[in-house]
């Protein structure tokens, strides 16, 4: 039973975190938010796994170190965006 909480709730989650990624398309902060969700969903499934395993857990701290670059990235590019463009709706700028 509770094997099924620890990795039952967390893949709920991430399907969930998932879902609401691929239906918020209009703000970049909310889609930040929500990338962000699943890389901490990802991060605790894969921690609950090393250590159900017994492995060491190095490569769960190099992932959340990755992670939280990406996160600093995801920032900045918010920021610039809010900066040249004045909000963070995806329809005021063109990619092209």
């Amino acid at each position: 039973m509770i094997m099924i909480l620890y990795f039952g709730l967390p893949m709920i989650l991430f399907i969930m975190a998932l879902f609401c990624f691929v239906s918020n398309r209009k703000h970049l902060l909310s889609m930040l938010l929500s990338l962000e969700f699943i890389v901490l969903m990802l991060f605790f499934l894969l921690f609950m796994y090393l250590s159900l395993l017994g492995f060491e857990n190095y490569f769960s701290m190099m992932f959340l170190t990755f992670s939280v670059c990406e996160g600093a990235l995801g920032l900045s590019i918010l920021v610039s965006m809010i900066r040249t463009h004045g909000n963070d709706y995806f329809q005021s700028f063109s990619i092209m």
